[in-house]
C-alpha cells in the first residue's frame, strides 16, 4: 500500500517538524522532490554569503550542509537496521559533529555535490525497501519511528534547513 505523508499517523515525535515540511505525497516522491530541489539550490547566493552566520554561535552554510549529509548518513543507517529488523538505535550529538566537521575547510561546491551523492545513494536504498520494511518500525532517541517515517524525515529536514537559510542568511 502506497502511503502518502498525511496517511502517517502517529507522527513521531520531535520529527513531526521535517515530516509536515513535505508534499503530501509518497516516500519515494518526498526523496525525488528534495533531490530536486537540492540540485537547484541557489549556490551562487549562497557563495556569496560565504562563511557569515546569522547570529553568534550558529553555523555557516557549509556547517549546515555538513549537518545535513551527517544526518541522511545517520538516517540512512538507522532505516537500514529498522528494515532489516533491529529494534533500537543509539541518538547522536550532532553539535558535536558539526564542530568535529571543519566544514568551512571545503568549498561550498564539493559539499553541495556530496550532499548529492548522499541523496542519491539514499534515494536507492529506499527504493530496495518492499512494504513490509517500509512498515517496520524501531526505537530512537526520541521515541519509535518506522523506516518510512525516516524518509519523509530526511526530505523535510532538508526543506526545513534550506528555509533556515532562505530566512535568516539569504534574507538578512
Amino acid at each position: 500500500m502506497i502511503m502518502t505523508r498525511s496517511q502517517l499517523h502517529p507522527l513521531p515525535v520531535y520529527f513531526d517538524r521535517y515530516i509536515e515540511q513535505c508534499d503530501d505525497v509518497d516516500v519515494h516522491t518526498a526523496l525525488l522532490i528534495a533531490l530536486h530541489e537540492l540540485e537547484h539550490a541557489p549556490l551562487d547566493e549562497w557563495q556569496r554569503i560565504g562563511d557569515r552566520v546569522y547570529a553568534p554561535g550558529k553555523w555557516t552554510i557549509k556547517d549546515i550542509l555538513q549537518h545535513m549529509i551527517d544526518t541522511e548518513r545517520v538516517f540512512s543507517y538507522r532505516a537500514t537496521s529498522f528494515a532489516r529488523g533491529e529494534a533500537e538505535v543509539k541518538g547522536y550529538d550532532e553539535e558535536h559533529y558539526g564542530f568535529e566537521s571543519r566544514a568551512n575547510r571545503r568549498t561550498l561546491t564539493d559539499l553541495h555535490e556530496e550532499a548529492l551523492a548522499v541523496r542519491r545513494s539514499t534515494i536507492h536504498q529506499f527504493r530496495s525497501f518492499d512494504e513490509t520494511m517500509l512498515s517496520r518500525v524501531g526505537q530512537g532517541f526520541k521515541g519509535p519511528y518506522a523506516v518510512r517515517d525516516i524518509g519523509f524525515i530526511l526530505a523535510g529536514h532538508q526543506r526545513w534547513h534550506h528555509r533556515i537559510i532562505q530566512e535568516r542568511y539569504v534574507k538578512q
